[in-house]
């Protein structure tokens, strides 16, 4: 094992002393030895041992002494300007603020695509900045505006009946995990922190292969709903259902869809209870998907459903056409560390197209939507919409308090009164 830099440092010290005043053999012995020690380059040697202890006066009041135990700061000429970061930070925020090592593999596209439609207008040198720009620049010049929007779930599955014992637990062998049409299912509940009463759900359908996400509100977590939502959300897929896996709440484990998987030759299998890392793939997307587009609140009301049904109208369309996600490749422990290793970044759409399985007409048809997209036109969409839904949840906030006063001081009175 070498030495560290600071042990260099302290040994470079030790033999730069005097050597300027030393005679022509001994400066050669003593660079022999520095170089061995060091695995200095013998020009890098001579030249700290040669500056240290020089004496340099700047001002007449101002002297500068070299010494090797102190590094210097190297400047470097800034290579992406002010104009590149705006471009950079306009790009970055209509994709939902995602990170450098998604972000850059898309940017070739999403400039491509947002120049077409006159959303993005940046000079010649501007543009091959952002082309040949890395992941980890990205993020280094993101950072103080990252920090603007830092923010600083509860589970709500019950048990399915004892039908479950007759849908098999999925394990490795069941499913061709490479092979688009292999979904997971899951249930988003939006109680707003209180899980009284009826509130909206989210059915987030995720398929493995590709990422491709599907996603639709329904009233509450009823069978009928559930399942009426379902056959919608498979219509939507760019690719046949070829299976199906749930978590074991009576939402999914019921008759009903289990006599339908069967009737349409859909394997259906379900996780092992109370092993959400069962689901991960749509975990995963119950939080980059669904979270990041109408967030905590409660919902509740027939408005609300028909404007989260209209935002993932959009939704869709955004997350699977242009916001790239990253598969885990591999996973190796070294010590108490684990390294992980992901695939290059892709969207669902690139994915769905590098899928041998997919046929011809339907990557066509998906090729024939996707150039009809707006990237920009989505997100302000979007952002209209979840405005409009972040004001009926303030409104019916503040109708529930108001109702909840009156109960207390009908209570009240009528208690005095007796």
């Amino acid at each position: 094992m070498g030495l560290t830099m600071r042990e260099k440092r302290s040994v470079a010290a030790l033999k730069a002393a005097g050597y300027s005043r030393a005679t022509k053999p001994e400066k050669t012995k003593r660079l022999d030895e520095l170089v061995e020690l060091t695995h200095y380059t013998r020009r890098h040697a001579r030249r700290l041992m040669s500056l240290h202890g020089k004496q340099l006066w700047l001002k007449p009041q101002t002297k500068v002494v070299g010494d090797v135990n102190k590094r210097g700061q190297r400047v470097r000429p800034r290579i992406y300007d002010e104009s590149v970061l705006a471009a950079l930070i306009k790009i970055w925020k209509m994709m939902d603020y995602i990170c450098g090592k998604r972000l850059q593999p898309a940017l070739p596209e999403m400039v491509t695509v947002l120049e077409r439609h006159h959303e993005l207008s940046c000079d010649r040198e501007t543009r091959v900045k952002l082309l040949k720009i890395s992941a980890a620049t990205i993020d280094r010049l993101l950072r103080p505006e990252r920090r603007k929007y830092e923010l600083r779930s509860r589970s709500r599955t019950r048990p399915g009946t004892l039908l479950k014992h007759q849908i098999p637990i999925r394990t490795f062998s069941d499913w061709d995990e490479q092979r688009p049409g292999f979904a997971e299912i899951d249930l988003v509940g939006h109680d707003g922190g209180v899980a009284v009463g009826d509130y909206c759900q989210t059915l987030d359908l995720t398929d493995i292969a590709t990422t491709w996400t599907e996603t639709a509100a329904v009233k509450n977590k009823a069978q009928v709903w559930v399942f009426e939502a379902l056959k919608k959300l498979r219509k939507n897929l760019p690719f046949p259902l070829l299976g199906l896996d749930s978590d074991n709440g009576g939402e999914f484990i019921n008759v009903q869809l289990e006599r339908y998987c069967r009737s349409e030759k859909l394997t259906f299998t379900r996780s092992r209870p109370y092993r959400k890392n069962d689901n991960c793939f749509v975990e995963q997307k119950n939080y980059s998907v669904v979270r990041r587009a109408v967030g905590y609140g409660r919902f509740d009301t027939d408005e609300q459903l028909q404007l989260l049904n209209q935002l993932y109208s959009q939704l869709r369309l955004y997350s699977n056409f242009f916001l790239p996600t990253m598969k885990l490749q591999t996973k190796e422990r070294i010590g108490s560390r684990v390294k992980k290793t992901y695939d290059k970044a892709q969207t669902p759409y690139q994915r769905v197209l590098a899928a041998p399985q997919v046929s011809k007409p339907d990557k066509q048809r998906l090729k024939a939507k996707y150039a009809t997209l707006n990237p920009a036109a989505l997100k302000r969409k979007l952002d209209r919409l979840q405005q409009r839904l972040l004001q009926t949840a303030r409104s019916t906030k503040h109708l529930r308090a108001r109702k909840r006063k009156k109960f207390w001081l009908e209570t009240s009175s009528s208690a005095a009164a007796q």
